[in-house]
């Protein structure tokens, strides 16, 4: 097996709104806002080479909505996901499958673009089989209004009608073997229902895919919960369960949304778990 990482573009949200109820006096020592008090965010994706399946880990925000809609959400930098790919001699074409943890439009709005010439809406990902799973699917296509501006139906309905969405079936467990993918899933449904955090064993350690169960370095104590989540309380306990078992077995965690932390482990401190090491992603896929 082999990774890579895939920076699909960098953004910004609202510091606050990242950080729920934390003040920001002291979120801002680890994710420092700008003058619209706006924090640094990424879409670093992952993408696992194993024999003849090449499998993209979600498609971040792709580049078919409006300039209104982008002006939101402050795009810096220079990735794409096309260039990342093709830094690393893989084209789109090349993509056999795509996990997608969960809906929302910064990590499914890569998924589909807009066909100038056909005037509709086609996969990016043309050879690829799409994976969800059906509750979080009939979550997403009869949206809460909480949730509604982060569903948009261009980014998921097209996926449906090309025949390529596959379900993953959701055992009555958090935590289960997929053997279809090769990886195991931690079910977490604070942050919407039923996101899905792959975990990869790599090279004789754990390494997780922390989508929005952790979107930063920033968010490890437990109260760190994002503005957004919509069921904090759950996604505290989630958390929990989640950060004490990399903590015990030294998991290695790849951040989607950190701009500046690729890959860190956590540590038990007396203050609950806390970080331990930063490691950047070419000293640890390699």
């Amino acid at each position: 097996m082999k990774l890579y990482s895939i920076e699909s573009g960098n953004f910004k949200l609202d510091g606050g709104a990242m950080f729920g109820v934390v003040p920001k006096a002291i979120w801002n020592k680890t994710n420092p806002a700008d003058s619209n008090n706006q924090i640094d965010l990424g879409a670093r994706l992952l993408l696992i080479e194993d024999g003849n399946r090449l499998l993209l880990l979600d498609t971040g925000m792709g580049n078919k909505q409006s300039d209104k809609f982008f002006g939101y959400y402050s795009l810096w930098g220079e990735h794409t996901l096309e260039k990342s790919l093709a830094k690393h001699g893989f084209h789109p074409d090349d993509i056999t499958d795509v996990f997608l943890t969960h809906l929302h439009f910064d990590h499914v709005g890569g998924a589909v673009n807009w066909n100038t010439e056909r005037s509709g809406y086609v996969n990016a990902f043309k050879n690829a089989h799409y994976w969800s799973n059906q509750e979080h699917w009939n979550w997403a296509i009869n949206p809460n209004p909480r949730e509604k501006a982060s569903f948009l139906p261009e980014n998921i309905l097209p996926i449906q009608e090309s025949g390529a969405l596959q379900f993953i079936a959701r055992e009555q467990t958090d935590f289960m073997a997929n053997s279809e993918l090769g990886f195991s899933i931690f079910f977490a449904d604070g942050h919407t229902d039923k996101q899905m955090i792959p975990i990869l064993d790599y090279k004789g350690r754990k390494l997780a895919f922390t989508a929005d169960l952790l979107p930063t370095a920033g968010h490890i104590p437990l109260p760190y919960v994002m503005g957004y989540d919509t069921r904090p309380l759950l996604t505290l306990s989630e958390k929990e369960k989640f950060l004490k078992m990399a903590a015990d077995e030294n998991w290695l965690l790849f951040l989607e949304h950190d701009a500046h932390n690729e890959i860190i482990t956590v540590q038990h401190t007396e203050k609950g778990v806390r970080l331990n090491e930063t490691h950047k992603v070419a000293d640890i896929l390699i």
